[in-house]
């Protein structure tokens, strides 16, 4: 498997010094944010794991290999193209056979990490169980391989055009630990609270990194979802939220958008009808998952030693 990983500079070094490494997924890039601010949203969230101590990795397919850690260049290349394939799990094989551009998904970077032997992952907020499930039969690849995978995953929580509980129940059903940092309640990506509680409330990346050596030390194979509330400053109401929410699902349904295109599109949508302010927020929230799992990614090198 090792033939397939193809590391930058950067990474290969810290790697070769035993420096604390931090996977990011690349469908932010491609499908998560308009050019040119997911280009310099991606720039930004590396500098701030830079700034507190560890190194980023950002993860894509290209020409065949998976990328640990991306050029300027690579990263300009995956903010432009049209043609980058989402990329999950099922569609791992199949993009690397074929070398097209792919962009990885939360899944398929859990899995890339997971080969690097890397142990912290982090995204924007998590996939999970769709609202209208129950007929739809949608349901993230991310939740799964949460179950499986053994890497970390700090987000803001689920994206809240999902249906959080129903996830929540999926997840523990998973045996997948659920932990939020700073407050009881799991927070929902666009606002702080969801209405849901998580598992544990761990704070400090001391108290994160003990829990989660522990968990792998007993052979309990598979992630932890690691809560982290937006900022207060850049956290929007939940009732605005909800009601945006509402009404750009009602138009995903009635144009028929189904399956991975119905998060670009409520995405895509919600900045319109927020005005841009829910992109400010998504920014946002990366940018301090950056820092909370860069924190984490030291305490855990400094347990290893």
């Amino acid at each position: 498997m090792q033939a397939f990983l193809q590391f930058s500079p950067e990474v290969q070094a810290a790697r070769a010094a035993g420096k604390p490494i931090v996977a990011l997924e690349s469908t932010i890039i491609s499908h998560g944010m308009p050019y040119p601010q997911n280009v310099q949203t991606a720039r930004d969230v590396e500098q701030v794991i830079r700034d507190a101590g560890a190194v980023p990795a950002t993860i894509a397919i290209i020409g065949g290999k998976i990328c640990i850690g991306l050029s300027d260049a690579q990263l300009e290349t995956l903010g432009n193209s049209r043609d980058a394939l989402k990329v999950s799990r099922r569609d791992l094989a199949y993009v690397l056979a074929t070398n097209k551009l792919g962009a990885t998904t939360v899944a398929a970077t859990m899995i890339c990490a997971s080969l690097a032997g890397i142990e912290v992952f982090v995204t924007g907020g998590i996939g999970g169980v769709h609202r209208g499930a129950e007929t739809s039969f949608d349901i993230s690849a991310d939740l799964q391989e949460l179950a499986a995978t053994s890497v970390a995953v700090v987000c803001a929580g689920v994206k809240s055009i999902l249906d959080i509980g129903l996830t929540l129940e999926y997840l523990e059903t998973h045996g997948v630990p659920v932990v939020s940092v700073g407050q009881g309640g799991f927070p929902a990506f666009f606002t702080r609270e969801s209405g849901y509680q998580a598992d544990f409330q761990l704070d400090t990346p001391e108290e994160q990194a003990r829990f989660i050596r522990t968990k792998w030390q007993l052979g309990l194979a598979g992630g932890v979802v690691v809560g982290n509330p937006v900022p207060e400053a850049s956290a929007m109401r939940g009732d605005e939220i909800d009601a945006i929410i509402a009404q750009a699902l009602g138009e995903a349904d009635a144009q028929g958008v189904k399956g991975k295109a119905v998060t670009p599109f409520l995405l895509g949508r919600i900045k319109e009808l927020t005005g841009g302010r829910s992109l400010a927020t998504n920014i946002a929230l990366v940018k301090h998952n950056a820092l909370v799992g860069a924190q984490l990614a030291l305490a855990l090198a400094q347990m290893a030693k």
